[in-house]
């Protein structure tokens, strides 16, 4: 299941496509062999196939586990993929699966129906801590083996999205998982049935996977110029510039780069020759950036008070000044081009003075003039201060710009760069005022309930910002059963609508482009596919 998934580097993945450019198609004679070395960005603190909830683990496991489809880069339609074949039942609530006859695991054992049954029971079992994974799985209603290599799913309610939620749901051996204590402390390990095994988890270092010979999907046609590397060697670099210094010394295959970079660092020798850059725009589902605040601090239960911190976040002058105007301001929980996203909805622009109004209107004033707002809470005086962590030291620009503007107004930010795993447990835990990181994306058609419905506000969920609205909870568990399209599309209008309102985001940037260079060493179809860059298509040059 291609869930939502916390990513540490900001806008550089997925775009809004505002003119419709040529896409490239895979090269079904692509030669296979060679080395791909590229950077991961963060460690993932875990390869748990269940229990991993950041991008990191989530690009790793695209290599190794299988789902039982997935949606092709070139047209989104559906890709067998452990599955041969599928049937959905006329009612649209019954999906039935036929595992591949050739499908093993990597330890050699045949993929079975049970594997896929326990993968899904897994998802529900408290132990294995899957919080994040059950709202997009919640429709199920029974998991039934019909003999080895095929497996019924059952759906409880109408929910547009059961299928696609089954469908690209990773499955895992049972043989290997199902001893749940066991398994939780196999963080650097993975089985899966995939086009590539994992070799080696240095931790701090990398992490190498190596092609899998047995692969069952290996010879669909979709896949005949995929997977074309023997090995992958995702380092990991946290730093950009370190990133780009590796790659100009030619120990980077493929590196992703935001907007500064491209206009800044990418220029001289050995640009042009032996290191490529591309500025590429596709129809990738869109990833956004975001200041989150935890709602369980009283200073940020005020709705007035979260939209004037939007308001003395100067978007306009970090995009003109550091993204090179590269972006659109975001003004809500979903990217500006979506059919979902309200006409009606507006950014909120950088303005202290109506931050100011705002701010007084909701009992902060500076009462003793020292310089910093002020508030009674419980019988006490509360000054306005609030810390603010972050895992990639290449955004503290942006938040020492903010840092400033909301000190002009009497507020004190505390800024704490943090360690990625270290930021994932606070996270985790609830142990922040606000955090500022970024979501992945991975369906075009938005589903807003993984983050903002009440029931994901729970230690592991994805709403770990603690936002309830009975209203946004209602709106979408009404839009899970409702089959029209159009029907659907105004309710979540309105989920949109109430969502940006409540502030409780600064929601930051949607790319109008996405960025990356890739060595010499490598070949491609093309700059990018229509859904993705590609880089599973691409292949190495012969020396």
């Amino acid at each position: 299941m291609k869930i939502l998934t916390l990513i540490l580097a900001f806008f550089v993945l997925a775009v809004a496509s505002a003119t419709t450019p040529k896409f490239s198609e895979p090269n079904l004679s692509a030669p296979k062999g060679g080395n791909f070395v590229r950077s991961l960005g963060g460690e993932p603190p875990t390869l748990h196939p269940i229990m991993a909830t950041d991008a990191y683990a989530r690009r790793v496991h695209d290599f190794i586990l299988d789902p039982l489809l997935e949606r092709k880069a070139t047209d989104w339609e559906w890709a067998p993929r452990l599955a041969e074949k599928w049937e959905i039942s006329k009612d649209g609530k019954t999906f039935t699966f036929w595992i591949r006859k050739n499908a093993v695991w990597h330890d050699g054992k045949p993929v079975t129906a049970e594997d896929v049954k326990f993968t899904f029971e897994a998802v529900f079992e408290p132990k294995y801590q899957a919080a994040h994974m059950i709202p997009s799985l919640s429709g199920i209603a029974k998991v039934e083996v019909v003999d080895v290599k095929t497996v019924k799913v059952t759906a409880k309610d109408g929910y547009y999205k059961n299928f696609d939620s089954i469908a690209t749901m990773d499955i895992m051996p049972k043989h290997t998982y199902a001893d749940i204590d066991k398994s939780k402390k196999m963080t650097r390990t993975v089985v899966g049935s995939g086009p590539y095994k994992l070799e080696k988890f240095d931790r701090g270092q990398k992490i190498i996977l190596k092609r899998n010979p047995d692969w069952a999907a290996a010879q669909d046609p979709y896949y005949k110029g995929a997977f074309n590397f023997e090995t992958i060697d995702f380092r990991f670099y946290k730093d950009e510039n370190i990133e780009i210094e590796r790659a100009k010394k030619g120990e980077l295959d493929f590196i992703e780069l935001r907007s500064e970079s491209y206009e800044k660092k990418t220029s001289g020798a050995p640009w042009g020759t032996k290191l490529f850059k591309k500025k590429i725009q596709n129809d990738a589902p869109k990833t956004y950036g975001f200041i989150g605040w935890n709602f369980r601090r009283e200073i940020f239960q005020d709705r007035k008070v979260r939209v004037a911190l939007t308001h003395l976040m100067n978007r306009e002058e970090i995009n003109k000044k550091f993204m090179y105007g590269y972006n659109e301001l975001a003004k809500g929980p979903t990217f500006n081009s979506s059919e979902y996203a309200s006409a009606n909805v507006k950014p909120l622009l950088f303005d202290p003075k109506k931050a100011q109004e705002l701010l007084t209107e909701a009992g902060w004033t500076d009462s003793d003039q020292d310089g910093v707002l002020d508030k009674t809470v419980g019988g006490q005086k509360t000054s306005f201060k609030f810390s603010l962590i972050y895992p990639n030291k290449d955004t503290e620009k942006y938040w020492t710009l903010y840092q400033q503007d909301l000190k002009k107004a009497g507020i004190v930010l505390d800024l704490k760069y943090m360690e990625w795993n270290s930021f994932l447990k606070l996270l985790d835990d609830g142990n922040f005022d606000s955090a500022a990181l970024a979501w992945s994306a991975t369906d075009i058609d938005w589903e807003p309930k993984q983050i903002w419905h009440s029931t994901s506000a729970v230690p592991g969920g994805s709403n770990f910002i603690y936002y309830k609205n009975p209203e946004v909870d209602k709106l979408i568990d009404d839009v899970r059963v409702t089959s029209d399209k159009n029907k659907r599309r105004e309710k979540l209008t309105k989920v949109f609508e109430i969502i940006a309102n409540d502030a409780p985001y600064v929601f930051l940037f949607n790319p109008k482009y996405s960025f990356y260079a890739h060595s010499k060493k490598v070949s491609q179809p093309g700059d990018t596919l229509r859904y993705s860059a590609g880089l599973s298509f691409w292949w190495r040059l012969q020396p």
